[in-house]
């Protein structure tokens, strides 16, 4: 978290649930004749009541003088010309398209996928297809081929001839031709949403319906559908397949030796890194990412893996294509709870064909929303204008492209020209469309600008119809200028004005008091006669370190030490301790015994500035602030209705 990020969370929070405020609004106050009201000032108070500790900042009038403040320093920066800065204007829009995505989504639909695509969570289906590829942009003529192609192999299958065998014979997956078109187990998320939904819409044993992908056409049968075995962690050894060249090395034998080793006691992880040949994964111990099911390219990995039950349970070496491994359980991650997932369901969601039943949910409420008008005799004019160059990439913009500034499109009262419209149709060049004839890729370009237009519509008038949202981005715009203002004029001041530091530190050192403090050395164990071993080290003198190594042997951690300068009664010190010189005699809290060994004391005195800089900068700032916000209003004009003022704290209170 970034001290921007910190500065807004603790100046006001963020939410999209609060209630639209119904209360008169009227002028609370103003800055050089500019209206502050009451409406901002009691929607504040209310979301800040709950987060400040302070109770004189619950109190409304001095709340009052704090909002006046803010206030205050808004208009500094604006007169400063802050708003126009590029990082700030950078930052605002940032902002913004972070906080307008809560408007794009359809809260209904969204849940409804989440909930589809966890129940299909549940289950791991494995199929074969069969394809046959057609660009989704491809021309009527080539659709129509490769659909009476799939619809002929679909005919075959339903008349009882082999899928496999078809596979290999038609379809077009190059992988095809090898694993006469099984999939493996897949679940949710794992292939395009189209074949998702055939799939999870297909009963065991059972050949679906045709399917269209972006891909073009499939066919797919149903092989399994098992429970989901969750996400799995493991670590292995693995020794590769020899090369032809390689005629002496014995894989089998090497990985048989192995396993021999880990038998006898040797540590899996220390074997992993001297012999495992996946280099990615030895110089770990051997441990992998975690997976699922078909995330891997090999059934016999996983399914191996899957089998073992324990953590820390290692299998027997076994062969996959790649190699010979030995794999050791590190954990199993089951299947989470729908709340557990639900951000991570959304994310997927986003990133989905799923979500255009979002795009094309919000499409048609905009297009009920606003009033909108295409003229259709510029359009016509346009429309004339794209060529057969368009389907290669090769169409241009016309050399006249900016005489088209006539209005094509009118949404509510906003005006977009046929150039806009000419600028988008280059653009979509990009996208392959091969739609035909030219006419109705004309009208298909048209109905995604329309979509993209209205959606830009919404967005720009985003704080016109929801107030919760204005109100966010109103105290953004302000809390950004806020922030640089600060740091220009407050903190970065405070930091280098080491004259004006060091005199308010001498005004103020009485405030900044050492207890009394003592150097020492504390050694702690729960075992009485390693303590008294440590207690003997002391009175030699023998350092911490040399305390440690002498005691802790055999990889077992008998005795612990903490050296430094601690204050009385810090946390750090046992509470029964003896501030007096040299090794203590043994003593116990709890379930350790201590010794120490007190080799100064350092009496009450006043810090030094180095000493509590920290706190001192942190006062100035604050200093500096208040004498800054005075000067503020000697700058400005600020006028207070009191009367208003008055009427707005008995209705918060």
């Amino acid at each position: 978290m970034s001290f921007k990020q910190f500065f807004f969370g603790l100046f006001f929070s963020i939410s999209f649930a609060s209630n639209a405020q119904t209360n008169t609004k009227e002028v609370l106050f103003t800055i050089n004749e500019k209206p502050y009201y009451t409406d901002e000032f009691s929607r504040i108070y209310k979301k800040n009541l709950d987060l400040v500790k302070d109770d004189s900042q619950k109190d409304l009038n001095q709340y009052l003088q704090l909002f006046v403040g803010y206030k205050l320093k808004v208009n500094k920066a604006f007169k400063l010309g802050l708003q126009n800065g590029a990082q700030y204007q950078s930052e605002l829009k940032s902002y913004r398209a972070q906080l307008a995505k809560n408007y794009f989504n359809d809260t209904k639909i969204t849940e409804e996928l989440v909930e589809e695509g966890y129940n299909r969570l549940q289950k791991e289906i494995r199929a074969s297809h069969i394809l046959i590829l057609v660009d989704e942009n491809a021309s009527s003529e080539d659709t129509l081929k490769a659909y009476k192609k799939i619809d002929e192999i679909s005919k075959r299958t339903i008349a009882g001839e082999d899928f496999d065998n078809l596979a290999v014979e038609f379809s077009e997956d190059p992988s095809a031709k090898e694993n006469k078109g099984d999939l493996g187990y897949f679940t949710a998320f794992r292939m395009v949403y189209p074949f998702e939904n055939a799939a999870y819409n297909t009963q065991k044993g059972k050949i679906s319906k045709i399917i269209r992908t972006r891909f073009g056409y499939h066919i797919l049968k149903v092989n399994d559908i098992r429970a989901n075995r969750g996400e799995i962690t493991v670590a292995h050894i693995m020794i590769l397949k020899p090369k032809p060249e390689e005629t002496e090395k014995d894989g089998e034998k090497t990985i048989n030796e192995i396993y021999k080793k880990i038998q006898q006691g040797e540590k899996f992880e220390d074997l992993a890194k001297q012999f495992s040949e996946d280099k990615s994964s030895a110089s770990k111990g051997g441990l992998l990412n975690k997976f699922g099911s078909g995330q891997l390219s090999s059934d016999e990995f996983e399914n191996t893996a899957f089998s073992l039950d324990k953590a820390g349970d290692i299998s027997k070496p076994f062969q996959s294509d790649f190699g010979w491994h030995i794999v050791k359980l590190i954990q199993k991650h089951p299947v989470k709870s729908i709340d557990e997932m639900k951000n991570e369901l959304e994310n997927k969601i986003g990133k989905d064909d799923r979500s255009k039943k979002i795009t094309a949910s919000l499409n048609e409420k905009l297009r009920k929303k606003y009033t909108f008008k295409r003229d259709n005799k510029q359009y016509t004019l346009i429309s004339k204008l794209v060529t057969n160059d368009f389907y290669e990439s090769k169409w241009a913009l016309p050399e006249n492209a900016k005489d088209y500034t006539a209005n094509l499109l009118t949404i509510n009262t906003k005006k977009i020209d046929g150039k806009t419209f000419l600028d988008f149709i280059n653009k979509q060049q990009k996208a392959g469309l091969k739609v035909k004839p030219l006419s109705k890729l004309v009208d298909a370009i048209y109905d995604n600008f329309l979509d993209e237009q209205l959606t830009a519509y919404y967005d720009e008038n985003l704080e016109n119809e929801f107030p919760d949202f204005a109100n966010v981005m109103k105290e953004y715009r302000d809390g950004l200028l806020l922030f640089d203002l600060m740091e220009k004029e407050i903190w970065d001041r405070a930091k280098t004005d080491t004259i004006g530091l060091k005199k308010f530190y001498e005004e103020h050192k009485m405030e900044h008091l050492w207890k009394k403090r003592v150097e020492v050395t504390i050694a702690s164990s729960t075992n009485q006669d390693i303590i008294k071993k440590a207690q003997a080290l002391l009175k030699k003198n023998e350092k911490p370190q040399f305390i440690k190594d002498k005691l802790n042997v055999n990889n077992v951690i008998n005795v612990m030490t903490n050296s430094g300068v601690f204050e009385e009664e810090s946390d750090g010190l046992p509470k029964t301790m003896k501030y007096s010189l040299g090794v203590s005699d043994v003593f116990k809290e709890g379930e350790y015994y201590f010794v120490t060994k007190v080799d100064k004391i350092i009496p009450e005195g006043i810090k030094t500035l180095e000493e509590c800089k920290g706190k001192i900068v942190n006062d100035y700032q604050q200093y500096l602030e208040q004498r800054w916000v005075d000067d503020l209003k000697q700058e400005f004009t600020v006028k207070i209705n009191t009367d208003v003022f008055e009427n707005v704290k008995s209705q918060l209170k």
